[in-house]
């Protein structure tokens, strides 16, 4: 069964603010992940360029700049090649993305050293996308279900280039129809541990 998002919200609209201890930056507290995007939307090419644009000016160690990124527009062959490499549950929903982006990391440089911080560094320069992506309107779902070799062989990608993370990419679309158990996660609030909960504790001497 499919059922429109605001629908499963009981007719209300539900915020999905940051409940924080202090106030947030709002481009933070108010980003989240939908899974309703809207299937008509098309991404201009000043939205995507502004977006490749702030991962590439993320930190990253020794400046190696390890990330590497692919893109797909919606209607285009490679979108749906990506599109069939995703685990089924994401195949429900992801389709109307405007594009995907799949994210990988160079994980040895050009002489063949390790580079341990890699997957960090592009974790980093995601996060940087997604704020952009806040700021120009848009919606950024980030996928680790999918079929890691069938991507990597999709972009003949050499053994150190790993792919990491498909981005949905898109507008939100509280119209957009889902199947019923994901509509319901749409309409519920988010949620994190307390901060207490993450810190750690160093000696006090």
């Amino acid at each position: 069964m499919r059922t429109p998002l605001r629908h499963a919200a009981g007719g209300m609209t539900v915020s999905k603010t940051a409940v924080t201890a202090v106030p947030l930056h709002p481009l933070l507290a108010g980003r989240w992940s939908p899974r309703g995007l809207d299937a008509a939307h098309e991404l201009t090419d000043a939205q995507l360029t502004a977006l490749l644009e702030a991962a590439r000016w993320a930190p990253s160690a020794n400046n190696t700049q390890p990330w590497r990124f692919a893109v797909a527009r919606r209607g285009t062959p490679g979108f749906a090649a990506v599109r069939d490499a995703l685990a089924p549950g994401n195949q429900l929903w992801a389709h109307a993305a405007s594009a995907f982006v799949v994210v990988a990391a160079e994980t040895a440089g050009p002489d063949g050293a390790p580079r341990p911080w890699a997957v960090y560094d592009t974790g980093q320069a995601v996060a940087h996308l997604t704020v952009q992506a806040e700021h120009e309107g848009l919606a950024v779902h980030q996928l680790g279900g999918f079929d890691r070799d069938r991507v990597a062989a999709l972009l003949d990608l050499p053994t150190e280039v790993v792919p990491l993370v498909v981005l949905t990419l898109g507008r939100r679309d509280a119209e957009a129809e889902l199947p019923e158990v994901l509509a319901a996660r749409e309409s519920t609030p988010r949620q994190r541990m307390p901060l207490d909960a993450l810190l750690m504790t160093l000696p006090a001497e």
